[in-house]
């Protein structure tokens, strides 16, 4: 091996499934869908009136004072920041004990903080300019989550945000795994995050037709690769990974998950919303991940799959998973978003943390909603859990986002030790 092996020691997560990674693994394997109806009073005026909303409210888990200096979107990230940080078995002030010019962070965002933008406009717009937070800029900035979380952990060895749609969080997760194999960082903070349930967003992408309007039956709503797919469910959450040199991490004596083996990146340069139809700028991605893990197409036992439940994307990623894996792949797909709905910019990282935990505990969570596939598909989709053959395993998480960003993220369970 010629490359720096990078593994995973500490991953947490706050999603619609659970205040956890543990619950909202728990819930993943189950098939329990997070989707509910909203009821807030401006969803009256809309015709969407679904999505996947946070299990656990933020604020029931931050300190007051703080919370109400961090938007939503920063709150779900210092949670599932915090707890990755304790899984990992490190410390915060004193007891930190990385040295902060070796710590890095990277947090991906879609749209960033648009409630304080949003609530503040509203604010200085109905009651004049005086009542406006002077925390409001601090709030909204794209970067407001990343720099938070670097605070509660001293990193200054560099703070990253990565902000490309939905592929965001597996960019930063990207971008970690290079700040460490170029020498920057021993470890690095990595994932994503998004909170944008709001009259504005729901509004617009329903404008789009891009939202499932199963309102009557929502935990039914998302249904990748079904033929009577609608469209997507919006969700919120963030989920964020500990990563470091692997043997900074044996040097400590770290539980390992598994190998943070490749990624790979590309652009579609088709469309601002439509993926590119034959689908090469994702096999791209995925070849190149594997090229970047040096591992092969025959490695590659499990995909979770950007999936979204939209009628044209589906379909062009199945295509694109047979073209980077062969005609004849056997790897087990799934999509989780069929039970976490789209978290946006904070997709990728947890779809990343399932895959990761799928090779870990050899288990790979179902796609709920498939009652009639699509034809022509080709590939071999869980409808239920699927238990993962012992040995050498390697898996592959797919995001992709508007202006036709690509980043699919490889996963091995090298030097896992045992749970």
């Amino acid at each position: 091996m010629t490359r720096t092996r990078v593994v995973v020691t500490g991953i947490g997560a706050t999603t619609p499934l659970g205040g956890d990674a543990a619950s909202t693994w728990e819930g993943l394997v189950a098939g329990r869908s997070g989707v509910r109806r909203l009821d807030f009073d401006w969803v009256a005026e809309l015709p969407v009136k679904i999505a996947a909303t946070a299990a656990v409210e933020p604020t029931e888990v931050l300190d007051r004072v703080a919370a109400r200096r961090m938007d939503r979107n920063t709150q779900f990230a210092v949670v599932a920041a915090d707890q990755a940080w304790a899984d990992a078995g490190l410390g915060f002030g004193e007891d930190n004990p990385v040295d902060p010019e070796r710590l890095g962070v990277a947090v991906g965002t879609g749209i960033g903080g648009l409630h304080a933008l949003l609530g503040n406009w509203d604010i200085m717009r109905d009651k004049g300019v005086r009542r406006v937070s002077p925390f409001a800029v601090p709030m909204l900035m794209g970067n407001a989550a990343a720099a938070n979380v670097s605070l509660r952990i001293s990193a200054r060895a560099g703070v990253h945000t990565t902000v490309s749609a939905c592929a965001s969080s597996n960019e930063s997760i990207a971008l970690g795994l290079d700040m460490i194999r170029l020498g920057r960082a021993d470890v690095a903070l990595v994932g994503g995050t998004e909170a944008v349930l709001h009259p504005m967003t729901v509004g617009s992408f329903g404008q789009m037709q891009a939202l499932s309007r199963r309102n009557d039956d929502p935990e039914a709503a998302s249904r990748p690769w079904d033929v009577d797919r609608d469209g997507f469910v919006m969700g919120e959450g963030s989920a964020m990974f500990v990563i470091e040199r692997l043997e900074h991490a044996q040097a400590r004596g770290a539980r390992i998950y598994g190998e943070l083996a490749g990624a790979g990146i590309s652009a579609d340069a088709h469309d601002m919303v439509a993926p590119e139809p034959t689908g090469h700028g994702q096999a791209t991605a995925m070849a190149k991940a594997l090229r970047d893990g040096e591992l092969s197409p025959a490695d590659v036992v499990h995909v979770n799959a950007h999936a979204t439940s939209t009628p044209a994307g589906d379909g062009i990623e199945a295509l694109s998973v047979r073209q980077a894996l062969g005609e004849s792949t056997e790897a087990i797909v799934t999509s989780t978003k069929s039970m976490t709905g789209h978290l946006l910019g904070g997709a990728g990282a947890l779809e990343s943390m399932a895959t990761l935990l799928a090779l870990y505990h050899r288990t790979v969570p179902p796609t709920i909603n498939l009652d009639n596939p699509e034809p022509g598909l080709e590939i071999d989709i869980a409808t239920e859990a699927r238990k993962l053959d012992a040995g050498d395993l390697a898996g592959i998480n797919n995001s992709f986002g508007f202006g036709g960003h690509n980043v699919a993220i490889a996963f091995t369970n090298a030097f896992a030790t045992p749970r």
